[in-house]
C-alpha cells in the first residue's frame, strides 16, 4: 500500500470515529454537560484520538501532493504530529485531574498502561524519525496508535454502562 492510499484510509477511519462520537452524544439521555466527569473525559479522548490523525494524514496527503514531494516529507508529518502531542498530554493530564478519584478508580488499568506505553513508543519513534530516519511509517504509527485508542473508547462507551447521575 502506498503512503497516499494509507493516509486516505486513515482519514476515513477518523472522520467516522468523530461520527460515531455524535452518535454517542446524541443517544445518551442528557447533555454532555451533565454527564459523570469520567464519561466527559472518555468523550474528549474519542474525539482528540480522532482529531489528531485526521489533521496528521490530511498533513501528510497535501505534502504528498507538490510535485516532486519534500525530501524530507516524514520528517515534516513527525514533527507536526510532535507539536500536536505536546497540547494533546497537556490537556489530557489537566481533564483527567478533574475526574473523582474513586471514578477514576473503574479505568482498567491494564488499558490505560498498554495505551501509555504504545504512546510513548510512538512519541519516540517520532522523534527519532524527526531527527534521522525519514521513513513513513514510523509516522503512520502514531496515527494508527491514536486511531486504536479512538476504537477503544468508543467500543467502552458502547459496553459500559453510563451513568445516571
Amino acid at each position: 500500500m502506498q503512503p497516499a492510499e494509507a493516509l486516505g484510509v486513515a482519514a476515513q477511519v477518523a472522520v467516522t470515529l468523530a461520527g460515531f462520537a455524535g452518535i454517542v452524544v446524541v443517544f445518551r439521555p442528557r447533555s454532555v454537560h451533565e454527564w459523570p466527569a469520567l464519561d466527559q473525559f472518555r468523550l474528549r479522548l474519542l474525539l482528540t484520538n480522532s482529531a489528531m490523525p485526521l489533521a496528521s494524514a490530511l498533513f501528510g496527503i497535501l505534502l504528498l501532493t507538490f510535485d516532486p514531494p519534500p525530501v524530507a516529507i516524514w520528517r515534516w508529518c513527525s514533527g507536526l504530529a510532535l507539536v500536536m502531542q505536546v497540547p494533546f498530554i497537556i490537556n489530557s493530564t489537566t481533564a483527567r485531574k478533574r475526574v473523582p478519584a474513586a471514578d477514576f478508580a473503574a479505568v482498567s488499568k491494564a488499558m490505560f498502561y498498554i495505551f501509555s506505553a504504545l504512546g510513548l513508543s510512538a512519541i519516540i519513534l517520532q522523534i527519532i524519525n524527526l531527527a534521522a530516519w525519514n521513513l513513513f511509517w514510523p509516522f503512520f504509527l502514531g496515527i494508527f496508535v491514536h486511531l486504536l485508542a479512538a476504537i477503544a473508547q468508543f467500543v467502552r462507551f458502547l459496553v459500559l454502562p453510563h451513568e445516571g447521575k
